[in-house]
């Protein structure tokens, strides 16, 4: 099968000049001698369309390529374009052709222009100009319209996208919001606490942080009372421990034998002292572990009572507090670290001592 479209010799159409009267038969005549150039598209069209066979292997590239649907269709298009420009020209041809048989020909034989039909074509003339007139002022004012409300449309088209943007973070942030609620809801199952329960517990916890503030200032009252008479007690001690000291060294000097009769009261009235000052502060043992460490022993008057052992730890040059350890709190359940390290830096033993035992006392409820 050969089809010569791209090579194809484009055939001369001689079209006679033809007045206006006989269109008809000249587009019948172009439409005769159009059928009569067998270009056979459309009879081919169908083998066109047909996929390579077997037989096809052996054709030639240019061959094949001849064949192919795509390159026919261009083909096609070419020959289309080249028919429509040769219509063009028929039509210029033939508008040449009767104004010059117009110009050229008898005045008898030309076509009579009136003055009436000058006048009339005149008047659609004007009427038309008054319409593109109108138009291009219908025109002008669109665009001045297109230009004022230009930025205003810029300006809506922005809100709106802002807007849009919003609405779709919005949408994002109900999305997490309602997978969070369904997580807690998994989470925590019925019953849950609802409004009521929760104003009634925040009632509750609002009175019981009054009870709470009010034992808090009874005991920090307790605490003073309790500082007070530890304060009073440790100057009892220091002087008895004065008397002692001084008691041991007139017994020193006065070198007195073991059969004097003023040794035995004497030792009575220190050990009476003794007892007095260790019931009036509860101590029930008092020893020295090594030169610089001092280990004391209280008692806790409580239901059932508890003992607190404070071990003090003193330099070996300077004899200032250099560490203290508090055991016997842990029942109690307090912590007085903080106080140990304050006490510690102003070397207050006396206050470190009467510190513990009130937070002791406050926590036994004494």
């Amino acid at each position: 099968m050969e089809i010569w479209l791209g090579n194809m010799s484009r055939p001369s159409l001689e079209l006679p000049a033809i007045e206006p009267s006989q269109n008809v038969q000249a587009a019948k005549k172009l439409e005769t001698q159009l059928n009569a150039l067998d270009i056979q598209l459309l009879k081919k069209a169908q083998e066109l369309s047909e996929h390579r066979t077997e037989d096809d292997e052996d054709l030639d590239p240019e061959d094949a390529m001849i064949k192919d649907p795509a390159i026919v269709a261009m083909d096609v298009a070419a020959q289309i374009a080249y028919l429509r420009k040769l219509k063009f020209q028929y039509l210029e041809q033939n508008a040449k052709d009767k104004y010059v048989k117009s110009i050229v020909s008898d005045i008898d034989d030309a076509p009579i222009i009136t003055v009436e039909q000058n006048n009339e074509l005149s008047a659609i003339n004007e009427e038309k100009k008054a319409k593109l007139k109108v138009a291009k002022q219908k025109l002008e004012e669109t665009q001045k319209n297109i230009r004022l409300l230009a930025p205003l449309v810029e300006q809506d088209y922005h809100q709106v996208k802002q807007a849009t943007d919003r609405a779709a973070l919005l949408s994002q942030k109900i999305i997490d919001a309602r997978t969070r609620l369904m997580l807690l809801r998994h989470t925590h199952p019925h019953p849950r606490l609802t409004i009521p329960l929760a104003d009634q517990k925040l009632a509750d916890q609002v009175v019981e942080m009054q009870t709470l503030s009010d034992q808090v200032q009874s005991v920090k009252q307790k605490a003073k009372a309790d500082k007070a008479r530890v304060k009073a007690g440790a100057l009892v001690v220091e002087n008895l421990r004065i008397e002692a000291s001084e008691a041991q060294k007139a017994v020193k000097n006065a070198q007195l034998d073991e059969e004097d009769s003023r040794i035995v009261p004497l030792y009575e009235w220190f050990t009476a002292s003794l007892s007095l000052q260790r019931s009036i502060h509860n101590l029930e043992d008092l020893h020295s572990e090594t030169e610089n460490e001092l280990r004391l022993t209280y008692k806790i008057s409580s239901s059932p009572p508890h003992h607190i052992t404070i071990t003090l730890i003193f330099q070996s040059d300077t004899k200032k507090l250099a560490a203290a350890e508090v055991s016997g709190l842990d029942e109690l359940g307090i912590e007085v670290g903080d106080v140990v390290d304050a006490h510690i830096q102003v070397n207050d033993v006396h206050g470190l001592v009467a510190a513990i035992l009130a937070h002791a006392r406050a926590a036994a409820g004494t």
